[in-house]
């Protein structure tokens, strides 16, 4: 009797651990706020899950990722990082679009109503942007002011951030008058409260298209790909949108 109490035990224990099952995520840093908002609804529906995100900019993920670390999920800041990551022979699945990111200017100080007008204000001294080489808004950044015939003129100032989430943070400290950050950065209660911000022209960079792909080590866990089929579904599209970013779901439900 004693040992049938046993193996009934065991096999409850393996249920409720395939039940609680963990995800872990790498995120690209624009998405610290509407992922996290994500995760709850998603949790809210599946109490079991075990969602663990790590933020980061993109290129040094994929590094992290090709070296062996324990993702399930990647989720980047453009659609060639995970090609990059397929291209290793880490990933399995198909790589998918989640959404189309906008790059804004963000300041605490500056009147921003001119648009990139004002980074010819003298009073800019340091103005901060991701590193381009690992962070797609830090490269679309680049972009944009050399197509603008600025980059050259404003490189001394120029201060790059490990991730465009620092990118904010050093011009929402106001260690740098303003900053060039993802538009769902700027759109975060804190740097609403404390600053402004102006949406940048899109067609003054190439589009921003954020897609995700499933890790190798993650064809065990379900949950994964489940977690990442409900990032991608109708249900996360006024979230997304709330943060500035365009959903490929609701374009998919208009041509339905």
């Amino acid at each position: 009797m004693k040992r049938t109490m046993f193996l009934i035990g065991l096999v409850f224990a393996a249920i409720c651990t395939v039940s609680a099952q963990k995800v872990n995520v790498a995120a690209a840093a624009n998405l610290r706020y509407v992922l996290e908002e994500i995760k709850g609804e998603y949790q809210k529906e599946n109490p079991q899950s075990k969602i663990n995100i790590t933020y980061g900019s993109s290129g040094n993920l994929v590094q992290q990722i090709i070296n062996g670390a324990a993702f399930d999920l990647f989720l980047a800041a453009d659609n060639n990082f995970p090609l990059k990551l397929k291209e290793k022979g880490v990933t399995y699945g198909e790589m998918k679009t989640y959404a189309f990111g906008k790059l804004a200017i963000y300041s605490t100080t500056l009147d921003l109503t001119s648009g990139i007008d004002v980074l010819s204000n003298p009073s800019i001294k340091k103005i901060s942007i991701a590193k381009p080489e690992t962070a797609p808004y830090g490269d679309r950044s680049i972009e944009l002011l050399k197509s603008q015939q600025l980059f050259e003129t404003l490189k001394p100032k120029i201060v790059l951030a490990d991730n465009i989430s620092q990118a904010a943070q050093f011009a929402y400290t106001g260690n740098a008058e303003i900053g060039f950050v993802a538009l769902s950065l700027a759109l975060s209660p804190d740097m609403l409260e404390k600053g402004t911000y102006y949406i940048v022209d899109p067609s003054l960079y190439a589009p921003i298209e954020q897609a995700c792909i499933l890790i190798k080590q993650s064809i065990a866990n379900g949950e994964a790909k489940k977690f990442m089929n409900y990032v991608l579904s109708p249900a996360t599209i006024e979230i997304w949108e709330k943060y500035g970013y365009a959903s490929p779901a609701k374009e998919l439900m208009a041509k339905n």
